[in-house]
């Protein structure tokens, strides 16, 4: 059977306890004292009174003075310290001596007991106050051989007392060292122990989740962000597999996951989804890997993924935004290259119309039916060409105060009065009290806020409901990327909500590009003037899929600084970060 040493670590821990030490010196003084006082019991009869009354003494001190000592510290709990221990080898001094006078003086064999005094010593007491029990030791013994017991020679006292010394400066020095050791690895304990608690606080409150696996695929450690993105209280998971109930949750995270734990494949800025009941999250993943301390080939895996949502959106708005600069710049040119021929040819329809004198003409007449067919499309025409040059034109011209409230009920009051709402449709209006006031051009924002509330007028039926509601936004999205909070502390928002039908799954991504419209006879060019006009403001506008509708949501800033009209308030001329 092969012997296992004990942890390095634990042994100089035990070594250099205090109260451990002192045990092992009270057990070795009573065992010794009543070794001692048997043997006199022996022989009594043949030894000096003055020695079986010394026995009887070093049987008693040492009996009283480790109750007492026990009792002190050990039942009432009592903190030690250097005058303590320094009674405590005074007393062992004292006995040592005592049994080696009774067992012969110089001839005495125990007169190697100094060196475990002196030893226990070294480690009760500091390197001065071993050297100063070690001096004791010798000027005990050296009394007791030289005029109590005398006997001994020069040289052998010399040597005996040399061994003193030399075990005194030894221990001394050993125990020194070891010391400096413990408290040099107590030191780095408390460090590494700090440094752990500030690496879990900053865990525990990091936003981004972060999930460990091993090879197995069980789970050794999740942050609250994870519990939280995930809606998975993952402490229960904790040592357990957890990969089959990612992969119900966020397929894309279990996988990378499961490759980096098991080939050690590392993923970089992977994307996936989180599906939580109705709502889709997407997410950014990075994947790092460890190997086993035991280099068997095991790995585990870490996961730090974030909500990129915001980011995304942000990156679609500028996107989108590029594309309609580019077909507005077109729009723009083309509208202006086809009004002129267009005007020319109304005209001359309409001189042609009174040289026949065709209002004469029954109404089914050719000639009547084919210019009435010209000059109806090209009213249509032109009114499609007006809508372009909205579109071209949607940016700020007069900036003023407005009263977001007011405009907003014109708007929707104007809407609610159009030709194609149907009887029976309810829109309500909503208007926060003391609403911030905001900076920029009334009429296009109110074309903005117009064609939003038309469009969820018609998209909804004859029972149907819109509901438009004017407030501060919240205040978490000043956390989208971007959003500068103290350039705009106030933002005011504007929601138009309706339930309708909703919008196409197939439309939904592009509904704000030119000519995309989901209404029979839409031009396509009503949200993508929205979309303009309220990005010329510095703001932004999102839609939403509702279960039953649609929700489109406008933010405008509430208040701009000196040269904010030129800054937007998204960044929209970059890759969001």
């Amino acid at each position: 059977m092969r012997f296992t040493p004990a942890n390095p670590e634990v042994a100089i821990q035990q070594m250099l306890d205090p109260r451990r030490t002192l045990r092992w010196v009270w057990l070795g003084r009573v065992v010794l004292s009543c070794a001692i006082l048997v043997a006199a019991v022996f022989v009594w009869n043949r030894a000096e009174p003055s020695d079986t009354l010394i026995a009887t003494l070093v049987f008693a001190v040492a009996t009283i003075t480790t109750v007492a000592s026990a009792m002190y510290g050990e039942i009432e709990r009592r903190a030690y310290g250097p005058v303590f221990y320094g009674l405590q080898c005074a007393v062992d001094l004292g006995l040592v001596t005592a049994i080696v006078h009774i067992t012969g003086g110089w001839n005495s064999q125990f007169a190697a007991l100094y060196i475990l005094v002196i030893a226990s010593a070294a480690l009760l007491l500091t390197f001065r106050g071993g050297l100063a029990v070690a001096a004791g030791a010798c000027v005990l013994y050296a009394t007791d051989v030289l005029w109590l017991r005398p006997g001994a020679t020069p040289m052998g006292m010399a040597i005996q007392i040399g061994v003193f010394v030399v075990v005194a400066i030894g221990s001394g020095l050993v125990s020194l060292r070891l010391r400096q050791v413990g408290v040099g690895r107590e030191e780095l304990a408390a460090q590494l122990v700090q440094v752990q608690l500030e690496a879990a606080d900053i865990l525990r409150t990091i936003r981004s989740g972060i999930v460990t696996v091993d090879t197995g695929g069980r789970l050794l450690y999740a942050n609250p962000a994870a519990s939280d993105l995930l809606g998975i209280n993952l402490r229960l998971f904790t040592g357990k597999p957890v990969l089959a109930t990612l992969r119900s949750v966020a397929p894309q995270l279990a996988q990378v996951l499961e490759l980096s734990s098991q080939e050690g494949t590392r993923a970089t800025r992977a994307e996936g989804l989180i599906r939580r009941d109705s709502d889709h999250i997407e997410i950014g993943v990075t994947t790092t890997v460890s190997d086993a301390p035991d280099g068997g080939g095991r790995h585990s895996a870490t996961a730090i993924f974030q909500d990129i949502s915001d980011s995304k959106r942000v990156q679609a708005l500028h996107i989108r935004a590029e594309r309609l600069q580019a077909v507005a710049e077109l729009s723009a040119s083309l509208a202006h290259e086809i009004r002129n021929p267009l005007a020319s040819i109304r005209s001359a329809s309409e001189q042609l119309a009174k040289r026949r004198d065709l209002s004469a003409l029954p109404a089914d007449d050719d000639e009547r039916v084919l210019h009435g067919l010209v000059v109806r499309e090209a009213d249509r025409l032109s009114r499609l060409l007006g809508d372009f040059l909205d579109f071209a034109r949607a940016r700020v011209t007069r900036v003023a105060a407005l009263d977001v409230g007011a405009m907003v009920t014109t708007a929707v009051a104007l809407a609610s009065t159009h030709p194609d709402r149907a009887n029976g449709i309810d829109v309500t209006v909503d208007i926060a009290p003391d609403l911030p006031t905001i900076e920029g051009d009334e009429d296009l924002l109110h074309r903005a806020v117009f064609n939003l509330v038309l469009n969820a007028v018609q998209a909804v039926g004859p029972s149907g409901h819109v509901r438009v509601r004017a407030g501060r936004a919240d205040p978490a999205m000043h956390r989208l990327p971007g959003a500068d909070p103290e350039r705009h502390p106030d933002m005011v928002s504007i929601v138009v909500e309706d339930d309708g039908a909703g919008i196409p799954d197939d439309l939904r991504d592009r509904l704000f590009e030119p000519f995309v419209s989901g209404k029979p006879g839409g031009t396509g060019l009503g949200l993508p003037v929205v979309h303009r006009a309220v990005e010329a403001h510095q703001g932004v506008v999102f839609i939403d899929a509702l279960e039953h509708g649609t929700r489109f949501t406008i933010w405008l800033p509430a208040a701009m600084a000196s040269g904010a009209a030129d800054t937007p308030f998204l960044s929209l001329t970059g890759e969001a970060s």
